[in-house]
């Protein structure tokens, strides 16, 4: 008998799951949860463009974010932090590599620091009250403990990358 091949959300719940409650000893479920989502949103192009202004244009450079973020308010305010933190968490954590290309001299990002303003945005986006996931209290943890989470992010990387199982 065949074994069903293993989902994507599986998969990175999976990793994720245990990179942060065995190695880190992070067993909130919620964090687990909500970074596990965060990986298979970010697996489609679309979510790194997912911002717009009010031209309908893609904002995907820090710098615009935080300028669109500001400029809102209420529940789109809230979700423009919660994109940036969102963002800057998945770059850092996952890609480190590719920020030298995020920060070229000639990007508006040169001088951005994408720890410091992913922490900022998630807490931001933690005092604007809602009736929807994720709650202000998470949002807060993911602020608090963004350094953890971005570290954690690059074990499951490194998890995934070793595996030798095809999915």
């Amino acid at each position: 008998m065949a074994l069903a091949p293993i989902t994507l959300p599986q998969f990175f719940g999976g990793l994720v799951e245990n990179v942060f409650e065995v190695k880190l000893g992070v067993p909130d479920v919620p964090v687990i949860e909500y970074v596990s989502g965060l990986l298979i949103r970010f697996t489609r192009s679309d979510q790194f463009r997912r911002l717009r202004n009010l031209t309908g244009q893609p904002v995907v450079e820090i710098v615009d974010m935080l300028h669109e973020a500001e400029n809102r308010i209420g529940l789109a305010r809230r979700d423009a932090h919660r994109h940036i933190g969102d963002s800057t968490l998945f770059w850092v954590g996952v890609y480190p590599e590719s920020l030298q290309q995020l920060k070229r001299a000639k990007k508006k990002d040169y001088f951005v620091d994408f720890c410091r303003q992913g922490k900022r945005a998630y807490h931001i986006a933690s005092r604007i009250q809602a009736d929807e996931e994720p709650s202000g209290d998470l949002l807060a943890r993911l602020s608090a403990q963004f350094e953890l989470l971005a570290y954690g992010l690059g074990e499951v990387r490194r998890e995934w990358e070793h595996r030798t199982t095809p999915v």
